[in-house]
């Protein structure tokens, strides 16, 4: 395990602090506050959107954060990832042969002669 004195979190918080408090925290106490301040930080997001609504006589705030996620996944996590990966990987590619679909039924082309499966004439029909 790295020395935890060298996190930066951690580093800030001993920097603001006497010398000799400074050396009298164990690795454990520094990794107990390392959790504890780290609930309050957010990093830097590509999207950090804060807010704050009225509606009556209450006030809402919201805040919305994206980006990056640097964290370790757990194992029910990559599962979850892996299956939205596949999922918008098999929509994808459903998207991309309806597109074909189309665009061979606009251009007249018929591989079945007398066989439709009437998605070229629902689409002509919602648009002329």
């Amino acid at each position: 395990m790295s020395n935890i004195k060298h996190d930066p979190s951690i580093r800030n918080l001993l920097n603001r602090m006497p010398e000799e408090v400074q050396q009298s925290f164990t690795e454990e106490q520094l990794s107990h506050l390392k959790i504890a301040i780290g609930a309050r930080q957010w990093g830097t997001h590509a999207v950090d959107c804060r807010g704050v609504v009225r509606l009556f006589k209450y006030r809402y705030y919201f805040v919305l954060l994206a980006g990056r996620n640097r964290r370790q996944l757990s194992a029910t996590e990559k599962k979850a990832s892996a299956i939205a990966q596949a999922t918008v990987v098999t929509l994808g590619f459903f998207i991309v042969l309806l597109f074909i679909y189309l665009l061979k039924s606009a251009l007249g082309i018929n591989l079945f002669e007398g066989f439709s499966l009437g998605i070229w004439t629902y689409v002509k029909s919602l648009f002329l």
